[in-house]
């Protein structure tokens, strides 16, 4: 069972994008139906911001960027190299990469890693769109206390990818490799 912690609705995505990235770290997500929900805590994202060459809404909307230009909240969802990857969209053309979480319970797949966290979430292509806030098998719980974290250069991309625009949760084996200064090695058996 997850302790019950402050539902996170629509004002908290509404905020600017590095704000709520570095806010998600340590709030609990769960996906699924009530009582089969998959829940895992948040330990790594990467923002997505305006004038970022990176950012899939650099050029403008498109009908694969589309999701991103609707409210706060939405599920924005994207393929690449056969894997999807799940970002919480928080301004207009502006999202945040789910990047890695630590499971709250047992799981099959792993969660370390966008694609990855994506599978064992249950997350398709289909999802894209999604309202999160208003979803009756997203659920969204806020963090209980500030966790220690550290920044570093986002992973995966060409361009800026030296922005310091990832955030990890210090120490915390659950993150994505390449590992910021300041994380822990893999735990055994995870």
């Amino acid at each position: 069972m997850i302790p019950r912690r402050p539902r996170l609705g629509r004002r908290f995505f509404d905020r600017p994008t590095v704000t709520v990235a570095r806010e998600l770290l340590g709030a609990h997500l769960g996906v699924g139906p009530a009582g089969r929900r998959r829940w895992v805590e948040i330990v790594e994202c990467e923002a997505y911001v305006a004038d970022d060459p990176a950012n899939h809404a650099y050029r403008g909307m498109t009908r694969r960027n589309r999701s991103m230009f609707g409210r706060p909240g939405t599920l924005y969802i994207y393929r690449i190299h056969r894997v999807v990857c799940a970002n919480a969209v928080t301004r207009p053309g502006e999202a945040v990469l789910l990047r890695a979480a630590r499971p709250l319970g047992p799981m099959a797949d792993s969660t370390r890693g966008p694609g990855r966290l994506a599978r064992a979430l249950g997350f398709r292509l289909a999802d894209d769109g999604t309202d999160m806030v208003d979803s009756p098998t997203i659920v969204w719980y806020g963090r209980r206390e500030i966790p220690p974290i550290v920044a570093g250069p986002r992973v995966g991309i060409r361009r800026a990818a030296d922005a310091p625009l990832r955030w990890a949760i210090r120490g915390s084996p659950w993150v994505s490799l390449p590992r910021p200064p300041g994380v822990s090695p893999r735990p055994t058996g995870a």
